[in-house]
């Protein structure tokens, strides 16, 4: 996720990722890409996910992720 263009085509990588959030909820998002937050990521363990559609226009708003809470990564299970 800290990977945020393709080095050969300059475009945002897209990926896949379902993760807990605190309460408990699932969250699925099937095609997102790296954004920032409005914190410090390496001490909180945060990533930011911004959910888009198939042209890579924003569908969403930026979740923070936090990176122990990542069940599923472009389809491969996550195991810490």
């Amino acid at each position: 996720m800290d990977v945020k263009t393709n080095p050969r085509t300059g475009e945002q990588e897209v990926f896949s990722i379902t993760f807990d959030k605190l309460n408990g909820e699932r969250v699925f998002i099937p095609r997102g890409v790296s954004c920032g937050l409005n914190m410090d990521m390496a001490a909180n363990r945060y990533r930011g996910v911004l959910p888009v559609d198939k042209n890579g226009n924003s569908t969403g708003h930026p979740t923070p992720v936090g990176i122990d809470r990542i069940i599923r990564f472009n389809g491969k299970e996550v195991v810490l």
